[in-house]
């Protein structure tokens, strides 16, 4: 089980901004060049866009939901970070859904001219990223920069990426990070990490550094050194989280509960739910799967292939005798209960595979 406790840098290092200070950290962040993208309110969710300023984030919004269920809601409070992932992660900016890979044109006398696709992307800088979202990012670096297949269109947008973490204090009804030791605490891999605190003290962000342009951001913004008050109800906050998860998974190994329950009676009720509708993975924020698509216009002189997000779920796809030809990268963000149709809980399933496989070994246990 994942633990509350903080980061190794968030010792002496560690300093406060207030609602002015993260003004400021937009401002800089845009003087730097940078595309900042945060949370938003925008068409009844919490949604990721561009912010041209700290004042678009969605202060005194919350969200609730449960499987199939997603409403924001007004706080009784000003926190802008207090609200569980919503329907997007960081992956719709670093894997887009659809990416054009070149393009085709037929000359007047016959020959053809291919060109690749090739433009600048923006600079960005996320900030928010809850500690579950960063893992997901993590999980992509490995698989689209991290081995011998590159995949540039990922690397040309994730280099650089400033990462601004907020620590999670607000876990939803569909959470489940501590099972699978991704949150509700940042760890390495953010620039800076945030805390944010909202109490009789007043509004307020525990910042610390985790990289050297992290440091280096913050040294030019309006702070104060940390104060024991906030450190404390900041760690405070993210312990209460900790013990707050909506939902959990079994604590078993969860690779092996399924490679062993492939004939599970559980299944076929799965199955009969199912839509094959792909909402699960195109929400999930370390899904990656792709498909090819070529494209003509009417003269037939014109022809792209364009890159779009395929899903597992599609009964034709990544379809092998041999099994799965992928380990399970799940960050416990919950995405894939919220935005079923049909409510299926990937932890409400994992349990009750667990209760059916503890059952059947019983049974051949007394048949011995």
């Amino acid at each position: 089980m994942a633990s509350a406790t903080a980061p190794p840098d968030a010792g002496s290092t560690a300093c406060v901004l207030d609602r002015e200070g993260l003004g400021a950290l937009v401002r800089e962040l845009r003087a730097r060049d940078r595309t900042v993208i945060g949370p938003a309110v925008r068409d009844e969710t919490i949604a990721l866009a561009e912010v041209e300023s700290a004042d678009e984030l969605p202060y005194g919004w919350g969200v609730e939901h449960e499987a199939g269920y997603y409403r924001i809601r007004r706080r009784s409070d000003t926190a802008a970070f207090a609200h569980s992932a919503g329907p997007q992660s960081r992956k719709y900016f670093l894997h887009p859904e659809r990416v054009r890979q070149w393009s085709a044109d037929r000359d007047p006398e016959g020959g053809m001219t291919v060109r690749a696709e090739h433009s600048e992307p923006p600079s960005f800088a996320f900030l928010g990223v809850q500690p579950c979202d960063l893992r997901a990012i993590r999980i992509q670096d490995r698989v689209m920069i991290g081995g011998p297949h590159r995949d540039d269109t990922y690397g040309a947008r994730r280099s650089g990426a400033f990462l601004i973490v907020v620590e999670c204090a607000e876990p939803g009804a569909t959470c489940f990070c501590v099972s699978m030791d991704t949150g509700p605490a940042a760890r390495s891999g953010c620039d800076p990490a945030l805390t944010e605190v909202v109490d009789e003290a007043g509004h307020r962000f525990l910042v610390r550094a985790g990289t050297e342009e992290g440091a280096e951001v913050l040294a030019s913004l309006p702070r104060r050194p940390a104060d024991d008050l906030t450190r404390t109800r900041a760690h405070e906050g993210v312990e209460a989280a900790d013990g707050r998860m909506g939902r959990t998974m079994p604590e078993v190994d969860l690779r092996a509960l399924l490679a062993g329950t492939l004939e599970a009676e559980r299944w076929n009720d799965v199955a009969a739910r199912c839509l094959t509708c792909g909402n699960c993975t195109m929400a999930c924020p370390p899904c990656f799967c792709t498909t090819a698509e070529d494209v003509a216009d009417l003269t037939g002189d014109r022809a792209e292939r364009w890159r779009r997000w395929e899903s597992c779920y599609d009964l034709e796809f990544t379809h092998l005798p041999g099994g799965s030809v992928r380990s399970s990268g799940c960050v416990g963000c919950g995405r894939c209960i919220v935005w079923c149709p049909v409510g299926i809980d990937i932890t409400e399933e994992a349990h009750a595979l667990h209760r059916e496989g503890e059952r059947q070994a019983g049974g051949k246990d007394e048949a011995s």
